[in-house]
């Protein structure tokens, strides 16, 4: 006798290809996400997995293959669609409505109503109150959603999921900006979905939340699959080579250099509150490191030592020379270069081409007589694309096509692209995948060694040690710590950074 019939999943993608222009984004990807599992989806940047988001919301339809919900072909032709159907996508960064509670936010649309149409709030604050306890957290159902940490701002979108009935939720990069408490507060509520039957699509670069969290996982590479295997099965070295197609045999391939003379020099930066009498220096061939927690002020300083934030005390001097505060303008004639942590807000303009991005820091020299000349943007454009290896379609393509990891190397060209002294880096690798984090501290690690200064703002630890030649560990916004880079440990680190310095002895 034959057994019962295995369940169809929850949502399988069947052959699923999608082409922009010349550009196969994806070709012919097949996954099944079955009902009470997390199933990871892993890849580098640009190899198809936000195309598959899209796909799954509604945004995009694939031109070949389908989606079929419990074994039933399904046309997800808007993101109306894809909430009908069951599906619900937490993206990395919600987009609520500030200035109503979490419980209009929750029910927009669709709030409860008493006689004459009135909205019914103590229904819905009832409902709500309801479906976080179902998730097992607690979030005041009258609060404005203005003030809400990322966290609980995706709490609220799995909330209102669950209200419209979703059974599939796509997480892409759900943790990204999340601290170890929340992260782990959000897979305890991931854990939770799966009991009750949901069906989880997870997308993380960081392989001890995938192989703490997930049955599955799928590998993905330059648009076509390559492999789905339980993850008791793999390792993250084997996940690592098929995701690149080859070993990754130096993450951080950091060169020995010689330090050379003092270019920048920063003394007494103090700004009342956010940071105080922060001094350091930055040599030629150097990368000095910020470490440190979260609202430790390493952001902070470097925004104000390159003049997009003023400081009330200290100065700031360049190749011996003091640089005027309060002035980004002056800080790029002197040669010094900003490459800031949030690239899509602070670092491109989304709406404009690759090019006009690409040249956004030399418009100046690439103009005749006031008018920029299109033939300079594009040679300028070109070279330094070609140089850091970004991958995109054409030039005049809007930014916003480029992965993550190829807008953080067009963010990185730009500014390259003014022949800095100073190069100041922040969070240089957050939200891209391993090979192109390999690619960056390659691009970092040469420019250091043609003779660049490199200030490097990095949460993550890994990074710190195996590139920074000294470590900075601040502390609510002061140094605590200054250590040689061949001596800096974890634990060290993270002594300083917590107040417990001496305890790393």
């Amino acid at each position: 006798m034959s057994g019962p019939a295995p369940t169809p999943p929850l949502l399988r993608l069947r052959d699923v290809a999608k082409s922009f222009g010349a550009v196969a984004a994806v070709k012919g990807v097949s996954l099944a996400l079955h009902a009470g599992e997390v199933h990871a989806l892993a890849g580098e940047n640009g190899a198809g997995k936000s195309t598959i988001v899209k796909m799954l919301a509604g945004v995009h339809r694939p031109d070949s293959g389908g989606v079929e919900i419990d074994g039933r072909l399904v046309v997800l032709h808007d993101p109306a669609a894809a909430r009908a159907a069951g599906i619900a996508v937490i993206h990395q960064e919600p987009t609520l409505f500030p200035d109503l509670s979490v419980a209009e936010n929750i029910f927009m649309g669709r709030q409860p109503t008493r006689r004459l149409g009135r909205i019914d709030r103590d229904a819905m604050h009832t409902a709500t109150t309801a479906l976080f306890a179902r998730l097992g957290v607690a979030i005041d159902p009258g609060r404005p959603a203005r003030g809400l940490s990322i966290a609980d701002q995706q709490l609220v979108e799995i909330a209102k999921a669950l209200s419209l009935r979703a059974r599939v939720f796509v997480m892409d990069e759900p943790t990204a900006a999340l601290s170890g408490v929340e992260a782990r507060r959000l897979f305890a509520v991931v854990r939770g979905l799966c009991e009750r039957g949901a069906a989880v699509l997870f997308i993380s670069h960081r392989f001890d939340e995938i192989f703490a969290l997930c049955r599955d996982i799928t590998v993905l590479r330059d648009g076509a699959w390559v492999s789905t295997d339980r993850v008791a099965d793999v390792t993250v070295d084997a996940v690592i080579r098929r995701m690149v197609g080859r070993e990754v045999s130096a993450l951080f391939p950091k060169e020995d250099v010689e330090p050379g003379e003092v270019v920048l020099d920063v003394r007494g930066l103090t700004r009342t509150g956010v940071f105080e009498d922060v001094g350091f220096t930055v040599r030629r061939g150097e990368i000095v490191a910020l470490a440190g927690l979260v609202g430790a002020g390493r952001s902070e300083v470097v925004r104000a030592v390159f003049g997009v934030d003023r400081y009330d005390r200290g100065e700031v001097r360049v190749a011996g020379r003091r640089l005027l505060p309060g002035s980004p303008a002056a800080a790029m004639a002197r040669g010094v270069a900003l490459v800031p942590e949030d690239r899509r807000q602070q670092g491109l303009v989304m709406e404009l081409s690759v090019e006009r991005n690409a040249a956004l820091t030399r418009l100046r020299p690439l103009a005749r007589f006031g008018l920029l000349s299109a033939r300079a943007e594009r040679r300028a454009a070109h070279d330094w694309a070609r140089r850091l290896r970004v991958k995109h379609g054409r030039p005049g393509d809007p930014v916003g096509t480029l992965s993550g990891g190829n807008q953080q190397k067009l963010v990185l060209a730009k500014w390259l692209a003014t022949e800095p002294k100073v190069l100041i880096v922040d969070e240089p690798t957050r939200g891209i995948d391993v090979g192109t984090k390999a690619e960056v501290h390659r691009i970092m690690s040469r420019l250091a060694a043609e003779g660049m200064a490199v200030v490097m703002v990095s949460s993550e630890l890994p990074e710190v040690l195996g590139m920074a030649d000294r470590v900075l560990v601040m502390r609510e916004g002061r140094i605590t710590a200054d250590l040689p880079g061949a001596e800096a440990t974890e634990e060290s680190v993270m002594f300083a950074a917590t107040g417990r310095a001496g305890e790393a002895a």
